[in-house]
């Protein structure tokens, strides 16, 4: 099972990413989460501490490993590098343990000039992130980069699922639709609408518009949860520390149904 969660940014897809990958081990699975955003968070929503999170080096950062790999130095644009090395080593020796069970990967971004072009950097993010999504056989959540930019560079192209995470709101819901659009032309076998932070009936009423409009399914709605509002205020929400808040048994719902499509 390997999942995407996408969205703008600030509508909740960490929380629910890492909660998910939570979730999916307390269940029995092997899983690996993916920290795909540059506002790497998803550590936080593991139960690390902000000291532990502080000493991850993300891929993208990691100028010793794609040196190695690819035979130039990550800031070397323009120039000849490998294309074909080995990534299936990455996992073991640079994923985090988690105090949840699940193993964390944070893979950064590149963010220079011309970083989109193919750069050493971000060749060894692609071809990592295809070997997550393709030869890994444990289930693998990614928290991605909130928009659409990652989707332009098809580092998600080969999921089970995307999940767009949208708060009830027109600007959200517009990201929620140039995802879908991009990934159902990179091929994406199935995009999921997941509706979060619904307060009342006509947020309830928006989300649903939207997705019968836009012919996109709902996997789940999401209500608003002081829980997790206040422990973002606080630092970061975590499943952890929460483990029976309203909006965990509501995720809880769209693993079981993520489990049961899968099968």
């Amino acid at each position: 099972m390997k999942i995407a969660v996408t969205g703008k940014g600030g509508v909740g897809k960490t929380v629910i990413a890492g909660t998910l990958a939570y979730l999916l081990r307390g269940k029995g699975f092997k899983v690996l989460a993916v920290d795909g955003d540059p506002n790497a968070n998803l550590a936080y929503t593991l139960g690390l501490t902000s000291e532990q999170a502080e000493k991850i080096v993300p891929i993208s950062e990691n100028s010793e490993l794609i040196e190695k790999k690819t035979g130039a130095k990550p800031d070397s644009f323009g120039t000849i590098f490998r294309l074909n090395f080995t990534v299936d080593d990455i996992v073991e020796k640079y994923a985090i343990e988690t105090p949840c069970g699940v193993s964390l990967l944070v893979m950064g971004v590149v963010r220079k000039a011309a970083a989109g072009c193919m750069c050493p950097a971000n060749h060894l993010l692609r071809m990592l992130l295809r070997h997550l999504l393709v030869r890994r056989e444990e289930a693998v959540v990614a928290d991605m980069e909130a928009g659409t930019e990652h989707l332009g560079r098809g580092t998600a192209k080969y999921v089970d699922a995307m999940l767009m995470v949208a708060e009830p709101s027109a600007m959200a819901l517009e990201t929620a639709q140039r995802i879908r659009d991009l990934a159902v032309q990179m091929g994406v076998k199935r995009t999921m609408l997941v509706g979060n932070k619904i307060l009342e009936e006509r947020d309830y009423s928006a989300i649903r518009t939207f997705a019968e409009r836009s012919g996109i399914p709902i996997l789940g709605l999401i209500h608003y949860d002081p829980a997790v509002r206040d422990a973002d205020l606080s630092g970061a929400f975590s499943p952890v520390r929460f483990p029976s808040c309203p909006a965990m048994r509501e995720i809880g719902a769209i693993c079981d149904r993520l489990i049961e499509m899968s099968m």
